[in-house]
């Protein structure tokens, strides 16, 4: 019961953006005429957010599906990164597929930032939890949409900032949380983003900008465990 709260507090901020842009997507799914079951199927057997907002155009014009297989990869690339920094600690939980599954990038920012509070073999047991509650937020927030969109129009006029604004609010709490490890990541997150931008450009500078962030943050939190076994 204790692992469940801890998960649930964990996943709170994630719930908020999950809930909202589920229900955009089963509005958007609905409105190009597919029926409220395609937005459960979709989002439990998908789950990969930006780009389930990609699919329905690509659905709708009937695209084959090794279009949508090239374009799901270039969408979420990003995740191979994101999964580099948790392959050993996956490797060693027996629901290692769902955790590949269902690492997204909030449920990433949620973990990395757990990872930073207790002992990682302490808090592994509530990774499982806060995977399944992020991706039932989004399960329940597509079927909302969906059955609501069959209904009522709506207006999705500036739907896209929500994550930026997700984003924002987990960056927050993690640098609130007081742990130096958190001030560091996220001034690297900082630094490396804006070299990347002024670089590379705004159009291709995320898979530069995560490939130098994860080997930096990786690199920093190497050298405490490596002190701590010399010293052991």
């Amino acid at each position: 019961m204790r692992t469940l709260r801890y998960a649930f507090i964990k996943s709170l901020p994630v719930m908020f953006g999950y809930l909202f842009l589920g229900i955009a997507f089963g509005i958007v799914l609905t409105d190009e005429g597919f029926s409220p079951l395609w937005a459960a199927l979709m989002s439990v057997f998908v789950y990969a957010g930006s780009m389930q907002f990609v699919m329905v155009p690509l659905m709708a014009s009937g695209a084959s599906i090794a279009t949508m297989l090239l374009m799901t990869l270039f969408v979420n690339i990003r995740h191979i990164f994101y999964g580099l920094s948790f392959t050993e600690s996956f490797s060693q939980m027996r629901t290692k597929l769902y955790m590949i599954f269902g690492l997204t990038d909030e449920t990433y920012s949620v973990l990395t930032g757990c990872k930073t509070e207790d002992p990682e073999e302490k808090m592994r047991s509530s990774w499982f939890f806060i995977t399944l509650f992020d991706q039932l937020y989004w399960i329940t927030g597509s079927m909302l949409g969906a059955v609501l969109g069959s209904f009522i129009p709506f207006d999705l006029s500036g739907i896209d900032f929500s994550m930026t604004a997700l984003f924002a609010v987990i960056l927050t709490e993690q640098i609130l949380s007081g742990k130096k490890n958190a001030y560091v990541s996220a001034l690297i997150g900082i630094l490396v983003s804006i070299g990347c931008l002024l670089i590379f450009g705004k159009e291709v500078f995320l898979i530069p900008t995560l490939i130098i962030t994860v080997l930096f943050v990786a690199s920093v939190n190497a050298f405490p465990g490596r002190k701590e076994a010399q010293n052991g």
